[in-house]
């Protein structure tokens, strides 16, 4: 008997831009095909493109219910699901890691597809005990905007934050939170990262003066890394 039959916890993480929903979709397609009762989750925070679809940057999509919470899922769940899909996950509370288990103790696979770093490069929500738990942990890259490298980092282009759910607040930092694609975001590799510099406060890309600095900086310091290599 194998995993997926089992019950089992798949992860696929990594930065914006990285094709983690775009991989999600397409195990839950293949499951569709396979003729599996498939249901798929997101939090009701996340809507950039759709309030009932998940959907990747790049159009693609899949019908989902959207939930306040980790224990809607538990709820809503039907015993005849077999597969059970959850984007971004690391905008649940923490219950989602224990929602998970409880599916796959079940029989259950439970595909999850989250951020597993913030803006600033620090483990993000419950993604970490998640990505602990998991049976299967994909980790996926971008490309740095920057210098092209692969980009494991999300970039925060804007200073203003998200208003999140009041039962979910406590599982954030301040500031953590703030829904958007590429109008607030740019993937880069952790050389090009700036956790700390958000050089507008207006959606958009880094004016070109300062865009400029920082991929000079970046090329020095790739050259510096070339030389004590």
């Amino acid at each position: 008997m194998g995993l997926t039959q089992m019950g089992c916890i798949e992860v696929v993480c990594g930065s914006m831009f990285s094709g983690k929903t775009e991989e999600l979709m397409r195990r839950l397609k293949r499951a569709q095909y396979a003729k599996q009762k498939i249901q798929v989750f997101k939090p009701v925070i996340d809507q950039r493109y759709s309030t009932d679809h998940v959907q990747s940057h790049d159009a693609n999509k899949i019908l989902s219910t959207p939930v306040k919470t980790a224990k809607e899922i538990l709820d809503r769940v039907d015993d005849n699901t077999r597969i059970v899909g959850i984007d971004e996950a690391q905008f649940f509370d923490d219950y989602i890691v224990e929602v998970a288990q409880k599916l796959a103790y079940r029989g259950t696979r439970v595909i999850c597809a989250g951020l597993d770093l913030d803006f600033k490069g620090q483990p993000f929500g419950p993604m970490p005990l998640l990505l602990a738990v998991a049976e299967s942990v994909t980790k996926l890259s971008a490309v740095c905007v920057v210098c092209g490298a692969p980009a494991t980092r999300s970039q925060r282009l804007v200073a203003q934050t998200e208003t999140i759910p009041a039962e979910n607040d406590s599982n954030f930092k301040e500031g953590q939170v703030l829904v958007g694609a590429h109008d607030y975001y740019e993937a880069r590799c952790r050389i090009c990262h700036e956790p700390n510099a958000i050089m507008t406060s207006q959606p958009g890309l880094f004016p070109n003066q300062m865009k400029s600095q920082i991929q000079n900086s970046s090329k020095q310091n790739n050259k510096n890394l070339a030389e004590i290599g």
